[in-house]
């Protein structure tokens, strides 16, 4: 699955990992993410993220 990095600070979305403190489970890819999801270290908006190599 694809890993997305934020722009702003460098966090990496790992869709393997998911993001359990935002409620986020294992497995959830980031295109199926929230619309409203955001960085869980700057706060950022999800379309500040860019896919990683």
């Amino acid at each position: 699955m694809q890993k997305y990095k934020c722009d702003i600070c460098g966090y990496v979305y790992d869709p393997e990992a998911g993001d359990p403190g935002s409620g986020i489970a294992p497995g959830v890819s980031y295109d199926d993410l929230p619309d409203d999801w955001t960085c869980p270290v700057c706060g950022a908006a999800k379309d500040q993220f860019s896919p990683t190599d």
